[in-house]
């Protein structure tokens, strides 16, 4: 038997085993089942969470705006991990604001934050979010906007939805 003939032999009961092992769930039986208007499955048990996720999302955008800072706390859990736009890596413990700054962006005088484009993926009590983030500024009296892509992974803790990994891409013009 040649050295390719003999891994080839020795694979087929480990491939065997793995299969059983899917069909089994290693143990813990789980069933999904799909929630309208979307394409990814939810366990079953759970209740379908895009709307709920999205009115926090929307929520907390307005409340950013008004550049609150227990809003941050609120909505991030303290175990975040949040990478801004510059890819920067930041902690809960830097989302702390001394007075008369906005977080997450710096020293802008007025800034206003909306969200459009929602996706929402659930897996049971942990989802994914991605959505398109508008940010309208005014920096040195001049109106800007910055367009970003988020992506957000929320648990529900004590029945409330907390994100704990955070992405901000810049979407930069054509």
């Amino acid at each position: 038997m040649s050295a390719g003939q003999n891994v080839a032999w020795k694979t087929i009961p480990l491939c065997g085993i793995v299969l059983v092992l899917g069909m089994l769930g290693c143990g813990k039986t789980s069933s999904y089942s799909y929630t309208a208007n979307a394409s990814v499955p939810v366990q079953s048990g759970t209740v379908p969470a895009k709307q709920e996720l999205i009115a926090l999302i929307q929520q907390f955008l307005s409340d950013a705006s008004g550049n609150d800072p227990a809003a941050y706390h609120r909505f991030f859990g303290d175990d975040i991990l949040y990478t801004r736009g510059t890819g920067e890596v930041v902690m809960k413990k830097d989302m702390d604001l001394p007075a008369g700054k906005v977080w997450p962006i710096g020293f802008l005088s007025t800034v206003k934050y909306e969200g459009d484009d929602f996706r929402v993926h659930q897996y049971g009590d942990m989802a994914i979010v991605n959505f398109r983030l508008f940010m309208r500024a005014s920096e040195n009296d001049q109106p800007t906007t910055r367009t970003f892509r988020n992506t957000g992974t929320f648990i529900k803790r004590d029945g409330q939805w907390q994100a704990i990994a955070w992405q901000a891409t810049p979407i930069t013009e054509k």
